[in-house]
Formats: structure tokens, C-alpha cells, sequence
């Protein structure tokens, strides 16, 4: 079911509509918000250039977390498979040794 919330980004009134919590997209809000309330207090421009310049630094930073993300998921899947041969030898291991136990009886 979606959820109405209604939120203030830079002077104006929104109603945001979304299956998220309305505290969820409270936050989203405010973070928009606080990026174009930045742009716009660095330089002379208007707000449609703050909300786009707004929208591209954070699509920027979106792009960057998802390649950190991926490059995570790679080096945890590589940690994963070093394990898992690591497992494999350990056991190859443990058979060689009660198989050599076992000539010594």
C-alpha cells in the first residue's frame, strides 16, 4: 500500500508518494534539500539549475556507492571461494591422515 508524505524541499510543499515509510522518505527529502539549500548558497543560480545540479551530485554519489558495492561483492565472493578450497584441502588433509593412520596399525 502506498504511503503519502507530505515534505518541504527547499520552500516548497511536496506530497511524495511511495510503498516506503513516510520517515524514509522524510530523510530523502531532507537530503535533497539539504544538497540544492548548498547549491544555492554557493553561487548565483537559479533553482531548477540547484534541483539539477542537486539530482546530478546525488545521482553521482548513487553511481560511485554502486560500483564500491560491486567491487565489495566481488572481493567477498573471492574470499568465499578461497574458503571454500581451503575447506576442500582440509578435508583432502583429514582423509590422507587416517589414511596413513590406518597403514601404521
Amino acid at each position: 500500500m502506498a504511503n503519502r508524505t507530505d515534505v518541504t524541499i527547499n520552500g516548497t510543499d511536496y506530497t511524495l508518494i511511495s510503498e516506503e515509510s513516510p520517515s524514509y522518505m522524510q530523510k530523502v527529502a531532507a537530503l535533497v534539500d539539504e544538497k540544492m539549500t548548498d547549491i544555492l548558497s554557493s553561487g548565483r543560480v537559479s533553482r531548477m539549475d540547484a534541483a539539477v545540479l542537486a539530482a546530478t551530485n546525488l545521482a553521482d554519489e548513487l553511481l560511485k556507492q554502486q560500483s564500491a558495492a560491486e567491487n565489495l561483492r566481488r572481493q567477498l565472493k573471492g574470499y568465499l571461494d578461497e574458503a571454500g578450497k581451503a575447506k576442500a584441502e582440509l578435508s583432502e588433509c583429514k582423509r590422507e591422515l587416517v589414511k596413513l593412520q590406518q597403514q601404521k596399525r
